[in-house]
């Protein structure tokens, strides 16, 4: 018989888990999505920002809601950071550092909100490299979760050689255009001369600076386990890789294809959603070219003139979301050709605002991707079935590139090694090779060979399922309750 006095414990199996992603839609949005389906699962998520990001997320399902905390931490003010710049969409490219040293200064409120609400699991992003430590002090478990795929984490190595610790060290844009040394099986993913350099700064770092690498390379040392926007269906070889130079668990959680809910629009954006698709049902079916470079991607203004007329020249009909200009502190907008809107009138629409992605790529009349090589926005194309026409500019986009091209699911437009530099007569020809070529064909079939390993929901709740399982058995402490609702530690 039971005593009153001593009543009897069970596990408490549901998790308590923070994320904290970095600073950028790119990652935040997978962060979002990673916990939108732990909470399916019943358990229960804290999920830090700062308030202006907060604010800009997709609005949360209702069911979700209760399961799901939002956090805001303001963002400390840095030198030279500008004014209400609170994510990379907000800045341009050489003011990310200080967008970098001010989610440093988080630290302390990050230390204490762990304290406040312990977790179960702190699952962070690469630019907390500082992060682990403060967990493991804490008594808290920590999974680092790298929005990019494994092939892109394989080619940057072993924490070891992101932290400039090994004998392998890389320190010239040269030795990111060959293979390295640790893997074992053939591979094309590796940098472009011009690719590299374009991002050099943030690899190796400076005086104002911690490099992109180096973070990376202390997210992963510090964790307990790695996390990867993957799946053992199409980079069988990479995860193997990974767990092989990280001598540590690592776990695929599948490539997080956005749910519908996620891009609920308000009643303004209704209007402007309302507005495109009008434009859209005018086109033929699998006729149009979307093209976007998603947030931080930006093309110089010669760039840009080339893909613009590079559109007017393929004759084909195309939807354009152009940013000319990376937040108020960019002081170089771009600008499109004179004449040219008035020359595509009817046949092209350039679209200045904001635009709801994945409802355009989800059209019938959309048949193909013009993009910077993206990892969520290959995801969402991939989803919906498009022809992949490619054109990195920053970070990953082009080990991103090389993946897809060599599995044959996309096509890069020509340009020079050195300089990155393309023509518009080349964008024409890759445009009209994949939208109304025979030689597209091979390109758009595979996509729809490997759609489901992105996006069946089946295979992406197998992944959800195996990290919740793998988190319930490796906490640091169990809890338990009593059955009168006491809870206690084991």
């Amino acid at each position: 018989m039971e005593s009153k006095s001593n009543p009897p414990m069970i596990i408490d199996d549901k998790l308590h888990i923070l994320m904290f992603p970095w600073l950028a839609f790119g990652h935040m949005i997978p962060f979002l999505e990673l916990s939108k389906l732990i909470a399916q699962k019943g358990h229960r998520v804290t999920f830090v920002s700062t308030p202006k990001n907060i604010d800009r997320l997709p609005k949360l399902p209702q069911n979700l809601s209760p399961l799901i905390t939002l956090v805001k931490i303001p963002l400390p003010h840095v030198d030279k950071l500008p004014e209400n710049a609170e994510a990379t969409v907000d800045l341009p490219y050489d003011k990310v550092k200080y967008l970098k040293k001010a989610y440093d200064e988080l630290q302390q409120p990050i230390t204490q909100l762990i304290q406040d609400t312990s977790p179960d699991w702190v699952v962070h992003d690469f630019a907390p490299y500082w992060l682990g430590p403060i967990a493991a002090k804490l008594g808290v478990s920590c999974a680092f979760f790298s929005i990019f795929n494994s092939a892109t984490l394989g080619f940057c190595g072993p924490p070891s050689v992101l932290m400039g610790l090994s004998g392998e060290n890389r320190t010239k844009p040269e030795d990111f255009t060959v293979p390295p040394k640790w893997v074992p099986f053939e591979s094309t993913v590796v940098f472009r001369l011009f690719e590299i350099k374009r991002v050099f700064d943030d690899v190796a770092g400076d005086d104002e600076n911690i490099s992109a690498m180096y973070r990376m390379g202390g997210a992963i040392d510090g964790s307990d386990v790695v996390l990867v926007r993957s799946s053992y269906e199409f980079e069988p070889e990479w995860l193997n890789l990974l767990a092989e130079i990280y001598e540590k668990p690592v776990i695929p959680v599948g490539y997080l294809p956005p749910t519908p809910i996620n891009h609920d629009l308000n009643d303004d954006n209704d209007k402007e959603w309302k507005s495109i698709k009008d434009w859209l049902d005018k086109q033929p079916r699998r006729s149009v070219v979307y093209v976007a470079f998603g947030s931080e991607a930006k093309p110089s203004q010669h760039e840009l003139t080339e893909i613009a007329h590079g559109l007017e020249l393929s004759g084909l009909p195309f939807f354009w979301v152009l940013r000319k200009q990376r937040g108020s502190a960019d002081t170089e907008a771009v600008e499109l050709p004179d004449g040219f809107e008035k020359r595509i009138k009817g046949r092209g629409k350039v679209w200045t605002s904001w635009a709801p992605q994945l409802k355009i790529l989800s059209h019938d009349s959309v048949g193909g991707f013009l993009t910077h090589s993206g990892w969520s926005s290959v995801v969402e194309a991939i989803q919906f079935e498009k022809a992949l026409i490619l054109l990195p500019f920053l970070a990953e986009q082009g080990l991103n590139a090389r993946l897809l091209e060599e599995k044959k699911m996309a096509y890069s437009i020509p340009r020079d090694d050195r300089d990155g530099s393309f023509t518009r007569d080349s964008v024409a020809e890759s445009l009209r090779l994949m939208m109304v070529g025979d030689e597209g064909k091979v390109y758009w079939e595979k996509v729809k060979e490997v759609r489901g390993s992105f996006v069946d929901r089946d295979i992406q709740d197998k992944y959800v399922d195996n990290l919740l399982n793998y988190f319930k058995a490796h906490k640091p402490q169990t809890k338990v309750r009593a059955l009168n609702g006491k809870c206690e530690w084991a």
